[in-house]
């Protein structure tokens, strides 16, 4: 038996009404930035090709290096953040992240933006850890469902809006310079968010007089379990020239996943501290909501995509055009993560299902559009379905959010909540692997020039077969979480 024990937070320092809103607002402009950057690069990779002349290996590796060391230094700086200083920890990653976007915006050729954007997703990995232990830090009852509601409507409105932003940016800056402004945006909008952090953000906790604790061997095989977990997924295009060798990386994943949780349990029965916390998997609200917002997030980034390919290379849309058929979502998701924060308390993982069970409809009524609506009518039939879907997703991540913390020590806040960011990244990853595959699949398998935008109509509604098993699956574990809750409160 472990006799791994929750730490006791006693670092914590109070904050008034103020100081705590001051905290959130820092918090939710650092997870814009972050998560915006995700998705409106997707949409320059055109222009990024047309200027700088790369080939479809370094168009990859502008998009998965990121997310690739993303993943690679959340856990870690979760944990030290948790040990030291979340506010220095989130200034340095503010500093980095503004640093390699204008390394990025400067980059003379494809593999100088490959390595910027490498470290532009180490910066990101640094910082997000710290906005999730800052918010379960400083927010406690019904205000933390209320943070985390508006936490919520923050995520899903960069995440939504970034093809628009990406796509508009693309139109005014041109073909050849466009994508520039995609990393020159962030500079000073990073300024301007070190400034306000500097002058009003307060160190949430003392950092720990202890030694830091790290977990060397640990956060090696941990490291190697990440990488060959995600570069398999991240390298899947659907094309047939992607290398089938590839997958041979998951055997490799097993193994070393298997030597890091037996390393873990050995680390902690010798009473140190691990870089997992394997008891942070015996607290059924955290385990259960983790799995939901990964599979959720197998899900919805794969919608937009597909949606994106269908709308530009099916029926010829420019990309600013493609971005607008997400505001509706953006909004509603957004207002709807904010009203669910408020109401989480009362309805507890219900809002969740609900939430799932409208983003389930949503995908069932896209592969519907794509399938039987005219191309000149599918846009605007998207624009109100996906706004439906997106009243669906704000019930979904805000309230799974506060559900996932809610029984997790402050101290541990960090670090529960950079798994769960990872838990996002792979769900991406994986997600975006296998609808990616579905649609080309289907492509490929037609005849376009002769059957025309009918075989994209197919692809389309193949693609979005992934993304509604994942949100199935997703409600599957909702509802055992829930059951799970009904049996605790009958023994209680």
């Amino acid at each position: 038996m472990s006799n791994e024990t929750p730490p006791t937070d006693t670092r914590s320092i109070s904050l008034d009404h103020a100081g705590r809103w001051r905290a959130f607002w820092v918090c939710a402009s650092v997870a814009a930035l972050t998560i915006l950057d995700i998705s409106k690069v997707n949409v320059g990779l055109a222009s990024i090709e047309q200027a700088l002349g790369g080939g479809s290996t370094e168009l990859q590796l502008i998009v998965s290096g990121y997310i690739l060391a993303f993943g690679l230094v959340l856990v870690p700086f979760g944990r030290i953040g948790d040990q030291r200083s979340r506010r220095g920890l989130m200034i340095a990653g503010l500093v980095g992240f503004t640093l390699s976007s204008a390394l990025c915006a400067l980059a003379p050729n494809a593999w100088v933006l490959v390595g910027a954007r490498f470290l532009q997703g180490i910066s990101a990995g640094v910082q997000m850890p710290q906005v999730m232990g800052t918010l379960q830090q400083v927010f406690t009852g019904r205000e933390r469902g209320m943070a985390f509601g508006l936490f919520g409507a923050t995520i899903g409105l960069a995440t939504a809006f970034g093809p628009t932003v990406g796509g508009l940016l693309i139109a005014l800056g041109g073909p050849e310079d466009g994508w520039r402004w995609i990393f020159w945006m962030n500079v000073p909008l990073c300024i301007a968010v070190i400034v306000f952090a500097l002058v009003t953000l307060p160190e949430v906790r003392r950092p720990s007089v202890e030694r830091l604790s790290l977990d060397p061997v640990g956060l090696a095989l941990f490291g190697i379990v990440v990488v060959t977990l995600l570069v398999p997924f991240l390298f899947t295009t659907g094309s047939p020239d992607d290398e089938p060798a590839r997958w041979w990386l998951l055997v490799p994943c097993g193994l070393f996943a298997i030597g890091f949780v037996a390393w873990e349990r050995r680390y902690a029965a010798r009473g140190r501290a691990p870089l997992v916390p394997l008891r942070l998997f015996r607290v059924a609200s955290w385990r259960n909501g983790t799995i939901i917002q990964t599979l959720y997030f197998a899900a919805m980034p794969s919608i937009f995509l597909l949606t994106a390919l269908y709308l530009q290379s099916g029926l010829g849309l420019s990309a600013m055009h493609t971005g607008m058929v997400t505001i509706g979502f953006a909004l509603l998701s957004a207002l709807s993560s904010w009203y669910s924060g408020r109401l989480v308390a009362r309805y507890g993982r219900a809002l969740v299902i609900v939430g799932l069970l409208l983003v389930l409809g949503c995908i069932g009524a896209l592969v519907i559009v794509g399938r039987f609506a005219s191309d000149e009518a599918t846009p605007w039939i998207m624009v109100a379905v996906l706004t439906v879907g997106g009243l669906g997703g704000g019930c979904v991540i805000s309230p799974n959010q506060t559900l996932t913390l809610a029984e997790i020590p402050p101290s541990e806040g960090g670090l529960a909540g950079s798994v769960g960011q990872l838990g996002q990244r792979v769900g991406n990853a994986i997600g975006a692997a296998i609808a990616l595959s579905l649609f080309y699949s289907t492509v490929i398998g037609h005849d376009v020039e002769t059957e025309g935008s009918a075989v994209y109509h197919d692809a389309y509604g193949t693609g979005l077969l992934s993304a509604a098993l994942f949100v199935t699956g997703a409600v599957a574990i909702a509802l055992v979480d829930q059951q799970g809750r009904r049996r605790a409160q009958a023994v209680s």
